[in-house]
C-alpha cells in the first residue's frame, strides 16, 4: 500500500477524490458486503452471553441506560443511530462543555484521554474496545461496515470542512487505518482523515483483511483508551 503526506492528500480538497478503482468492481463491493452480514452475524450470536454480561455490568455499575444512542453521519453525509454500551456517566454531553478547553485534538472531534465523564467500567470496556460491540447490529444493518472510515458525530461532522467531508464518501466501519495506525498519537484530525482518504485510495478486500487481522491484536493488547 502506498502512502502520501497529508499536503499531498489535502490537496484533494480542490479536485475529486481519487479512489482504489476497485470500488468500481460490483462483484468485490457484494464480497464486502456479504462477509459485513456474516461476520457481523456470528459473532453477535456467539458472543450474545459476553454481550448479556456486558449488558447487565452497564447496568448495575452506573446509573443510566445499557446503551449509548450514538447519532453519528454515515456515507454520503447521511444521519443515522447506532448504539454502543454506555462508557460514560449520564451527563457526559453536559459535561463535555466544561471540558471543550482540555480538548487533546486538533479539529471538531472531541478527545481526551483522562475523561472525568468515563466510568471506571467505561475504563475497562473503552481499552478493549469492548463498548464498540452493539455496533455489529449497524453492520448487520447495512449502515456501517467492518472496515471502513470512523462515523462522526452529527455535531462534529458539522463542522467538517470540504477535505474532512470526503471521508464520508464510502460507508464507514468500525474498525480503520486510523485506528491500527497509533491513533492514540494521532492528535491532528486532519492527520486521521489523511489515514481514512488513503484507505479510500487504496482499499481491496486483502487490505480489509490487513486491517482486521491488526485490530484483534490491538484488541487484545488493550490499546485503546
Amino acid at each position: 500500500m502506498s502512502t502520501y503526506s497529508l499536503d499531498e492528500v489535502k490537496s484533494t480538497v480542490v479536485q475529486p477524490l481519487i479512489r482504489s478503482p476497485r470500488w468500481r468492481s460490483r462483484s468485490r463491493l457484494v464480497c464486502k458486503r456479504a462477509i459485513d452480514v456474516v461476520v457481523s452475524a456470528v459473532l453477535m450470536v456467539l458472543l450474545s452471553p459476553f454481550l448479556l454480561i456486558l449488558s447487565v455490568l452497564v447496568r448495575v455499575t452506573s446509573p443510566g441506560p445499557v446503551f449509548y444512542r450514538w447519532r453519528v453521519v454515515g456515507e454520503g453525509g447521511h444521519p443515522f443511530l447506532g448504539y454502543k454500551f454506555r462508557s460514560m456517566t449520564m451527563n457526559a454531553d453536559d459535561l463535555k462543555r466544561t471540558l471543550i478547553e482540555q480538548n487533546e485534538m486538533v479539529g471538531p472531534v472531541f478527545k481526551l484521554t483522562h475523561d472525568p465523564r468515563v466510568t471506571p467500567l467505561g475504563k475497562w470496556m473503552r481499552r478493549y474496545s469492548l463498548d464498540e460491540l452493539p455496533q455489529l447490529y449497524s453492520v448487520l444493518k447495512g449502515d456501517m461496515s467492518l472496515v471502513g472510515p470512523r462515523p462522526p458525530l452529527v455535531m462534529e461532522y458539522a463542522q467538517f470542512t470540504d477535505y474532512q467531508k470526503q471521508k464520508l464518501e464510502v460507508k464507514p466501519g468500525i474498525t480503520c487505518l486510523w485506528q491500527v495506525s497509533g491513533r492514540n498519537d494521532v492528535v491532528d484530525f486532519d492527520e486521521w482523515v489523511a489515514l481514512d482518504l488513503e484507505y479510500i485510495r487504496n482499499w481491496s478486500l486483502l487490505l480489509d483483511l490487513k486491517i482486521l487481522v491488526k485490530t484483534v491484536r490491538e484488541v487484545v493488547v488493550g490499546s485503546g483508551r
